[in-house]
């Protein structure tokens, strides 16, 4: 089952940026730009595991709107441009579990969400792409509903790319965050890798090789 977000952003561009980004990694979610709009709605919806919150709105303001958030549990990150440090600590003393200021890296966010979502018990553990399925609570990869044996750095190159699905992801990020930031290898141990996943799960054309940069696990 996918993580659903509640997304409440009145900027149109970063509103459309923000659920571009949330649609390709794989989250389904519900759009406002008007805060009193959105409070309004989770009387009869408030099955979300995380909201997405500007804090300067019409209609009513984040702040405020955290209120709402609170009473169904709803765990919430601001994104916001209001930068003082007054509003930060306001904001993360009532309750907000991450305050992200505008303008902000779109990767960043996503694993700022992947952090609080993991932090609160609510995050999907569940990825596939195609017939592919990573069960992270199992620690089990299944092809077209087969268990498929792999090693742990195959396993974790994996879960990697099915974290960050459709998005390009470097051979730089891989070797930090499956190798660890000490590692001092060649990428070549990346491509091996990928290598080796394309056959075992035939997934050669939904891996794609991104010229001098990395690489990318296509499931649209």
């Amino acid at each position: 089952m996918q993580n659903r977000i509640l997304l409440v952003e009145d900027d149109q561009a970063i509103a459309d940026a923000v659920a571009l980004n949330l649609k390709i990694v794989g989250y389904d979610y519900a759009r406002f730009d008007d805060g009193q709009a959105a409070a309004d709605s989770l009387e009869s919806d408030h099955a979300f595991d995380l909201a997405l919150l500007d804090i300067m709105l019409p209609g009513m303001d984040g702040f405020e709107l955290l209120g709402h958030m609170k009473k169904y549990g709803i765990p919430v990150i601001y994104m916001t441009a209001k930068a003082d440090a007054a509003s930060e600590i306001k904001g993360l003393l009532d309750g907000a579990e991450d305050y992200v200021i505008k303008p902000f890296d779109m990767m960043a966010l996503m694993v700022r969400m992947e952090k609080v979502l993991l932090r609160t018990g609510r995050l999907n553990r569940i990825y596939r792409a195609g017939d592919v399925e990573l069960d992270d609570y199992k620690h089990l990869v299944y092809k077209a509903g087969a268990p498929v044996e792999v090693s742990p750095l195959e396993y974790a190159v994996l879960l990697y790319l099915m974290k960050h699905k459709n998005l390009t992801v470097s051979r730089e990020q891989l070797l930090s965050e499956v190798w660890g930031f000490e590692y001092m290898g060649e990428s070549r141990s990346v491509d091996v890798k990928i290598s080796t996943l394309r056959r075992k799960l035939g997934l050669g054309d939904a891996i794609k090789t991104v010229q001098k940069l990395g690489y990318r696990l296509e499931d649209r």
